[in-house]
């Protein structure tokens, strides 16, 4: 069998450029759902994909800088933001095919994906579902690297979240709760970097259709014994795929040293530590993600896919030439974080 061509914009293409200046939420319906994206900028394409309980507006400090050198598109997630909140499949394959479908509506044949958090398991899961449409990826504090998640998300996906969800709204909360945040940032703790992104996420489940989305989504991905994916089995599909990992050194949804057990089971993959970041460290120092995501961008060549070389990869099941991988895929096994997406 002949390789498949790549087919992608030239560098030097224009897509179309959706607002200027400061960008707009937009909409497009497909199979019957709003889904809401921001869309900014010219040149190749680059899509920024928000975590649970997030949404587009999360790349608000980055995403104008970005769109001086890319076509950016920033989707608000099917159950999150200004899209559309149905009794759906909140899986993160369904998200996969769904970002595929909005892109294509767009006229995005292929792009660089940036994913942060559950976004960075929808990169992954993209990158192995078309991979002849991903030419990057950039995976942010990603999760599916192991079972170790904060401890609240596996609490809120027990029985009963939605109803705790909704207390946590509830106004006497937010005296105790602004209090706890002080003190844990006082403390210098982990979790007192991220508390305050993550109280946000509360107050973007404003109505029982958003939390019931939110736990959904959290249960297709974590359950009480943590996370319940992972992408260790297929990293080295990733072979050939331009891989950068970013993550800061002090976070507390999803361990640093995920990172490095990533950046081991990634063949060429590059890993940048954002020191005293939390989990999001495209909030703590924007200004050098957007320099370390444009560097990557501009001095990595895109993906060259080919029918031909997937094959061989899938055949060799990533062991065959690195008996080191085979050894680590074991002990994945042996610790029971394996798991099916």
């Amino acid at each position: 069998m002949t390789d498949v061509p790549r087919r992608r914009p030239a560098h030097g293409t224009r897509l179309r450029r959706v607002g200027d200046g400061e960008p707009g939420v937009h909409h497009r319906v497909v199979h019957g759902y709003r889904r809401a994206f921001r869309m900014a900028g010219d040149g190749p394409a680059l899509v920024l994909i928000h975590g649970i309980g997030d949404s587009s507006a999360t790349w608000a400090d980055v995403l104008p800088g970005l769109a001086r050198t890319h076509t950016v598109i920033a989707p608000d997630l099917l159950g999150h933001g200004a899209s559309d909140k149905p009794r759906a499949d909140y899986s993160v394959a369904a998200y996969a095919n769904g970002l595929r479908d909005l892109l294509t509506t767009l006229g995005v044949d292929s792009a660089t994906l940036v994913g942060h958090s559950l976004g960075g398991g929808v990169a992954m899961q993209f990158a192995y579902q078309f991979p002849e449409r991903t030419e990057r990826l950039v995976l942010v504090s990603a999760g599916g690297v192991g079972r170790e998640v904060n401890p609240a998300l596996r609490l809120v996906s027990l029985p009963g979240a939605p109803l705790a969800l909704s207390a946590l709204r509830l106004p006497g909360m937010r005296l105790p709760l602004g209090l706890a945040v002080r003190l844990l940032r006082l403390l210098d703790t982990g979790l007192g970097q991220d508390a305050p992104e993550l109280l946000t996420l509360v107050d973007a489940l404003p109505d029982g259709t958003s939390r019931d989305a939110f736990v959904r989504t959290l249960r297709a991905v974590v359950d009480w014994r943590g996370q319940v994916v992972t992408m260790l089995d297929r990293c080295y599909l990733t072979a050939g795929l331009p891989t950068l990992l970013l993550w800061g050194d002090r976070d507390s949804v999803v361990p640093v040293r995920h990172a490095h057990r990533a950046h081991e089971a990634m063949p060429g993959s590059r890993l940048e530590i954002f020191e005293g970041a939390g989990h999001f460290p495209f909030h703590t120092d924007p200004a050098r993600f957007r320099s370390v995501v444009e560097e990557f961008t501009r001095t990595t060549a895109p993906a060259d896919w080919s029918r031909d070389r997937w094959r061989a990869l899938l055949r060799g099941g990533g062991f065959g030439a690195d008996p080191s991988l085979a050894a680590d895929g074991r002990r994945v096994r042996e610790a029971g974080d394996r798991g099916a997406t």
